[in-house]
C-alpha cells in the first residue's frame, strides 16, 4: 500500500512538471496561440492517460485547463475570460481532454485485462501438462502446490486434502492464519479474498462435492481463472487416487491369479494320490472277498475319494472365477439329468432332509458350461441347508419363461431381511445374525452370481410366503433351443 501511495504521487509530480514545462516553452521560448497551445496539452494529456492511468490523467486535464486559461485566453494573467468563444473554447478543451483520458485508459485496460487473460491460459496450460506428468510414486499434494506456486510466481500457496487432512504449503512464504478456513472451505465449500494482502482462498469441487481447498497469495486471478485452477487441482487428485486405485486392482488381481497358479500346482499333486486311491477302492469292491464289514469301510472310502476330488475341482474353479479368468465350455444340456447330477453329489449333505425337485414339462436343451452351473446350485442347495433347519425342506424348481430358464432353490429358514439382500451375493458378506452361529466364509453365493453372469444371465433372491428364501439363478436361452 505504502509503495503504491508513494509511485503515485510521484507520478503526480511528473504529471504538474510535464504541464509546466509545456506552458514555460510556450509562453517564454517559443510563443503559440491558444490553440496550438491546447493541442500541446492534449497530446500531453493522451500520452499520460495510455502510459499511467486516468486519475494522472485527469489531473493533467484539470491542471492544462487552468494553465490554458491563465497564460493564454485573454485577459493573459489573470482566470477571466473576456470573450463569450473562449468560454465555450476552455470548457471544451476540458471535457475533451477528460473524455480522451477515460477512453484512453479503458482501452489500456480492456488490454491490460485481455493480455492477464492470456497469460492466466498460458499458465493454466503450462500447470495442466504438468500435472499431466506428475510423479504419483512421489507426494502429489506438495507436487502440485510447487507447480502453482512456480508457474503463476506466487508467494505462498496452500493446500488442503481434505480426504487425508494434509495441508500441503509451497512457495518462498507463508499465509498465516489460513488453517481454520482453509477447513471451513472443504467442508462447506466457502470461499474468502483478500485484494489487499492479494489473498484468494477457494473450495476444490469433484461433481459439486468439496474435495479440499486452496489458498493463493501474490496474485489477483480472475474468477474463472481461480475456479479452473482448483478444477486442475480436483481432477489431478482424483487422477492420482484413480491410478492408486487401478494400482491395488491390479495386485489384487494378481494375487488372484498367483492364487489359481497355486492351487493348479497343489491340485495336480493331490489328483495323483486320489487317483490311486480311487483305482485301489475300485479293485478291492469289485471283488467278492472282503467281509460285509471291511466291504462297508471300503464303499465309504471310495464315496469319500470322489467327494475329495471334486472338492480339489471345486476350489480351483473357484480361484479362476475369483481371479476373473472364466473360459466357459458350453455344451447342449438337458436340465433334469443335470440337476440329478447335483442332488447325487450333494446325497451325503441330504441324506436325512426331504428334498422336493419339480421340473416343469416340457423342458428346453439349454447351452451351458454343465461343471460350472452344478457349482452354482451346489452353492445355493448348500446354503439352502445350512440356513434352514434340520428337518425342514427343501425345494429345487425349474421352469422356463420368456427368454429365460430358471432354476430355483427355496428353503424354510429365517428368510433374509429386505435391507441386506441387495449385499448377500457380496464376497465375503454374511448376514449379522448368522455370523457367529452358522460357520461358512460368505463366498458361495458370490460364486453363483459370477456364474450366473459369465452365462449372461442373474441369480436373485425373494422371500418365501410363509418364511424362507427362494434362491432364481436365470440363464438366458439360445434361439436354437430343443424341446424334449
Amino acid at each position: 500500500m505504502r509503495s503504491r501511495s508513494v509511485g503515485q504521487a510521484l507520478r503526480l509530480v511528473v504529471v504538474l512538471a510535464t504541464v509546466a514545462a509545456i506552458t514555460l516553452l510556450g509562453t517564454r521560448f517559443v510563443p503559440v496561440n491558444a490553440t496550438t497551445a491546447g493541442f500541446v496539452y492534449l497530446l500531453a494529456i493522451l500520452a499520460i492517460a495510455t502510459g499511467w492511468g486516468f486519475v494522472e490523467a485527469a489531473t493533467a486535464s484539470v491542471t492544462a485547463s487552468l494553465c490554458l486559461n491563465f497564460f493564454f485566453l485573454p485577459p493573459v494573467g489573470t482566470f477571466t475570460i473576456a470573450e463569450p468563444e473562449n468560454w465555450v473554447a476552455l470548457l471544451s478543451f476540458l471535457l475533451t481532454s477528460i473524455t480522451v483520458s477515460q477512453l484512453s485508459t479503458r482501452a489500456k485496460r480492456r488490454t491490460q485485462e485481455a493480455l492477464d487473460r492470456r497469460q492466466e491460459m498460458e499458465r493454466l496450460y503450462a500447470l495442466s501438462r504438468a500435472i499431466l506428468l506428475i510423479d504419483p510414486s512421489q507426494d502429489v499434494g506438495r507436487q502440485m502446490a510447487n507447480h502453482i506456486a512456480r508457474i503463476f510466481d506466487l508467494r505462498a500457496v496452500v493446500l488442503l486434502d481434505r480426504l487425508t487432512r494434509e495441508i500441503i504449503r509451497a512457495g518462498p512464504e507463508d499465509v498465516p492464519e489460513i488453517e481454520d478456513r482453509l477447513r471451513e472451505a472443504a467442508l462447506q465449500g466457502t470461499s474468502f479474498h483478500d485484494p489487499l494482502q492479494q489473498t484468494t482462498l477457494t473450495a476444490i469441487r469433484l461433481g459439486g462435492e468439496p474435495i479440499g481447498s486452496l489458498a493463493i497469495c501474490g496474485a489477483l486471478l480472475s474468477d474463472a481463472a481461480m475456479q479452473a485452477l482448483s478444477n486442475l487441482v480436483a481432477i489431478g487428485l482424483e487422477k492420482v487416487r484413480a491410478q492408486e486405485a487401478a494400482s491395488r486392482a491390479e495386485a489384487a488381481r494378481q494375487s488372484e491369479e498367483l492364487k489359481s497358479t497355486l492351487l493348479d500346482a497343489i491340485a495336480h499333486d493331490l489328483k495323483t494320490p486320489l487317483t490311486s486311491i480311487k483305482a485301489a477302492t475300485t479293485a478291492l469292491l469289485s471283488e467278492a472277498i472282503a467281509p460285509p464289514a471291511q466291504r462297508e469301510l471300503l464303499v465309504i472310502a471310495d464315496e469319500e475319494a470322489d467327494h475329495l476330488a471334486r472338492l480339489v475341482s471345486e476350489a480351483i474353479q473357484t480361484a479362476r472365477l475369483e481371479a476373473g479368468s472364466i473360459q466357459l465350455a458350453r455344451e447342449l444340456q438337458s436340465i433334469p439329468p443335470l440337476v440329478s447330477s447335483v442332488l447325487e453329489e450333494m446325497r451325503p449333505a441330504t441324506e436325512g432332509r426331504p428334498v422336493a425337485v419339480k421340473l416343469a414339462e416340457p423342458l428346453p436343451v439349454v447351452a451351458l458350461d454343465p461343471d460350472l452351473i452344478k457349482l452354482a446350485l451346489r452353492q445355493l442347495l448348500d446354503n439352502a441347508l445350512k440356513y434352514s433347519p434340520p428337518c425342514s425342506p427343501v425345494e429345487i424348481t425349474a421352469e422356463t419363461t420368456k427368454d429365460n430358464l430358471v432354476i430355483s432353490v427355496s428353503d424354510r429358514g429365517p428368510g433374509i431381511p429386505q435391507h441386506e439382500q441387495p449385499r448377500i451375493f457380496e464376497k465375503f458378506y454374511r448376514l449379522q445374525t448368522h455370523r457367529e452361529r452358522i460357520p461358512g466364509t460368505g463366498v458361495g453365493l458370490a460364486i453363483a452370481r459370477r456364474i450366473a453372469e459369465a452365462h449372461q444371465g442373474s441369480i436373485t433372491v425373494a422371500g418365501r410366503p410363509g418364511g424362507g428364501s427362494v434362491f432364481a439363478l436365470s440363464i438366458p436361452l439360445e434361439s436354437g433351443k430343443v424341446t424334449l
